[in-house]
């Protein structure tokens, strides 16, 4: 089941990025993969090879781009169906790294960083044999389960201990609700309904959070004998995220994180809730003997190898984040820069990694509105589909979908002065009319020929009350900060 669950992510993760890598880092695209990839060649020399590592060094053509992310899904689709997966899962790991690597800014994110982890893990895990079944294979060893297990308990407490070390003021009164389904990235319809919930519900909310992240995950090490207690914190962690993704937009992140959780769910119980039963339980009672010794004896030593490393360098990762949250809050904390030099060797790899969503809550929503003209005068809003703009739009669904470039305009609207080396060159794209950008944007308002001068304008957004939205039909009311440029033409990009 997990493995199977794990394919479907990938293959979430691959489609969705297939349709949109092209506008992002293709050749015409927003920051070309090819130009990233030569500049890294010319600051590094032969380093660039070790410290960026990507498939696409051979070729960073758009072809090279759309036929990883679409060997990408042939992989995860052989991986759900069970074919072949000590083989499958790590070409799978390979395909996502090199795709994370040229993906430079739009693959930044902690769930592509969580699955390249999860992936690599799940290496450990996977059984040998072509079509391998619970009657042939033996069951994954302890040493791989709690690796899994490992990196479930690290994502999740950390969740909350970063939230409690940030010293954010709206974590620590129990506040941050009434702002995060506003100020998420890509609110959902649902959100809009659960930010008119009264304050005591938001405050309790919060508490509930810090429960199942801050104390059911300790339930991951209860001896086998209390079996119940970790199957109930599984319950706990996974309605969260079920939470988490019926109120916003997370793309693959709470379906990735559903899957560690159900790690968490022995065979006993996966035979009560499935609709099949695995043919003489060969699973529950142990499963059958190796047929070459020796070469297993080969591959379980170098197996613990890999996984007590994995396991010392995420415990480092974590020590690491705390201490960097701590720090960040402006308090004292553990020096581990000794440290630098081993998680400097593995960073390259994307695969072990800290984690921590939302440590900080964002309390207002500015908004980067893009605006055509063709004559300077008069003005269109350029609305991207899932991003928020026009105010009577209903927030819309897109999650498993990530629609890479929504997202990271809620990122430059925070920080647009240091979002600016690729909000400049998405602004020269959408002037040519380069297709694989517009396409990204997606609204019809210039669907017949680009506009002649582009500005982008910088508003301040907030859900409508109960009020207001019976009132004029509104979701969001907006008002203009002013405006991040002036009007740009083609020749002042170049």
């Amino acid at each position: 089941m997990f493995l199977r669950l794990l394919g479907l992510t990938y293959l979430i993760a691959f489609v969705s990025l297939a349709v949109q890598v092209t506008g992002l880092v293709g050749a015409d695209g927003i920051l070309p993969a090819g130009v990233y990839l030569d500049r890294l060649r010319d600051s590094y020399g032969g380093q660039a090879y070790r410290l960026f590592p990507t498939l696409l060094w051979l070729s960073s053509s758009d072809l090279a781009l759309q036929g990883l992310c679409w060997l990408g899904a042939a992989l995860a689709t052989l991986l759900i169906a069970g074919i072949a997966p000590v083989c499958v899962l790590p070409l799978l790991w390979v395909s996502y790294l090199s795709l994370t690597v040229a993906g430079q800014t739009f693959l930044a994110f902690q769930w592509d960083t969580l699955l390249l982890e999860t992936g690599l893990l799940a290496c450990f895990y996977a059984p040998r044999g072509l079509r391998p079944t619970l009657t042939t294979e033996r069951p994954p060893s302890p040493v791989a389960r709690w690796l899994l297990w490992w990196l479930l308990f690290r994502l999740v407490i950390l969740s909350g201990i970063t939230k409690v070390a940030s010293g954010d003021p709206t974590w620590a009164d129990w506040t941050a609700l009434t702002y995060h389904y506003e100020t998420q990235p890509l609110p959902l319809w649902t959100g809009w309904y659960a930010h008119q919930l009264p304050s005591w519900i938001q405050r309790l909310s919060v508490g509930g959070m810090f429960v199942v992240e801050l104390l059911l995950p300790w339930a991951i090490f209860a001896p086998a004998r209390f079996r119940r207690i970790r199957l109930g914190a599984c319950t706990g962690l996974v309605l969260l995220q079920v939470v988490i993704g019926v109120t916003g937009n997370y793309g693959f992140f709470s379906i990735l994180a559903v899957v560690l959780c159900l790690t968490l769910v022995d065979d006993r119980a996966w035979s009560r809730v499935l609709p099949f039963q695995p043919i003489g339980h060969a699973r529950i009672v142990g499963g059958g003997e190796p047929n070459r010794p020796w070469l297993d004896g080969w591959r379980r030593r170098l197996g613990a190898v890999g996984a007590m490393a994995l396991f010392a360098l995420g415990g480092l990762t974590f020590a690491r984040e705390i201490a960097r949250t701590v720090e960040g809050s402006g308090r004292s904390s553990l020096d581990l820069s000794w440290s630098d030099p081993v998680v400097g060797w593995v960073q390259p790899f994307r695969s072990v990694n800290g984690y921590g969503l939302f440590r900080v809550m964002t309390v207002e929503r500015p908004e980067i509105v893009i605006q055509g003209s063709p004559d300077g005068l008069e003005w269109t809003a350029w609305d991207l589909r899932w991003k928020p703009g026009d105010p009577d739009r209903r927030p819309g669904l897109v999650a498993p979908h990530q629609p890479r470039l929504d997202w990271q305009l809620w990122f430059a609207a925070l920080d647009p002065r240091g979002a600016r080396y690729w909000l400049s060159p998405l602004m020269t794209r959408l002037l040519e009319g380069a297709p694989a950008v517009t396409a990204l944007v997606g609204d019809a308002a210039f669907a017949d020929a680009p506009p002649r001068y582009l500005r982008l304008a910088y508003y301040d957004y907030r859900f409508t009350t109960s009020a207001e939205r019976a009132e004029t039909g509104a979701w969001w009311h907006r008002e203009l900060i002013d405006y991040l440029t002036g009007p740009v033409s083609l020749a002042d990009t170049r």
